[in-house]
């Protein structure tokens, strides 16, 4: 088992039954106690558990991942925004890549004003949104649900992704840093993302400004590996001027420019 999907199960462990020791995590996870006190120490650091005596404990204000109504309220006015803002990346007759999520869902929403696109996504609900609007050439992902966020993963929809070449990749993030990069709790979500950046002419990140500065388990990006990036004027202008170094081009959207102030 790679470290990456040990410290998922661990996560998904505690989830489950908020305490997990060392001797039940060596069994579960065939690893040395050694490896395990590593992995729990990098955990705690990243303030996704708190270590006790012999094991670990879960936080009581982790959310291992939100599912994908919990998220469709969380900033959702900041999302809407972003959205309006990507729509105006997009030209008749381009193929684009659109990542689940739904910040990336209210993009979807947008696209029904276009007349020739092509969408690519492994998002049941961006599938759903579009599926009925005959402007949209619709090519889904097949693959492996994840169940609560409503996303295609898995070996499978990376084939059939390895196999395009998009104009245009709109990516969500459970966390952007400016050093650590690209981040998202799951192992075959970080995957499939980083397959669809490598498929892309352009990459343009979605996210509101409550991802910035976050750090989750697994990296599937670094910050220099997106070309744009659109989030709300709440991020830090220190912030965005890390990102701005490391040669992304900032798009930032505010209340009053949705308003026409």
């Amino acid at each position: 088992m790679f470290e990456a999907e040990r410290k998922q199960k661990i996560l998904e462990l505690l989830k489950e039954y908020n305490r997990v020791d060392i001797q039940g995590l060596n069994r579960i996870l065939q690893a040395s106690e050694s490896t395990i006190r590593r992995d729990l120490r990098e955990l705690e650091q990243k303030n996704l558990l708190k270590r006790t005596h012999g094991g670990a404990v879960a936080l009581q204000n982790v959310n291992f991942e939100p599912t994908f109504l919990e998220k469709e309220i969380s900033n959702s006015g900041a999302k809407k925004m972003i959205a309006e803002k990507a729509a105006q990346f997009i030209q008749e007759g381009d193929v684009v890549l659109l990542d689940s999520g739904t910040t990336v869902h209210y993009l979807a929403k947008e696209l029904k004003r276009f007349t020739k696109l092509t969408v690519v996504t492994n998002a049941i609900p961006v599938a759903q949104e579009l599926q009925h609007h005959g402007g949209v050439e619709l090519i889904f992902l097949g693959g492996t649900l994840r169940q609560g966020v409503l996303s295609i993963v898995g070996p499978f929809a990376e084939m059939m992704l390895g196999m395009l070449c998009v104009d245009k990749a709109f990516v969500a993030t459970n966390a952007i840093h400016p050093q650590e990069g690209l981040s998202t709790p799951n192992v075959e979500e970080a995957s499939i993302k980083r397959k669809m950046i490598a498929s892309a002419k352009k990459t343009i990140l979605l996210a509101d400004a409550s991802k910035i500065g976050e750090q989750y388990l697994v990296k599937f990006a670094d910050v220099s590996d997106i070309d744009a990036f659109i989030t709300d004027d709440r991020a830090s202008a220190q912030m965005l001027a890390d990102f701005m170094n490391q040669g992304v081009v900032i798009h930032t959207v505010s209340e009053r420019e949705r308003l026409g102030h």
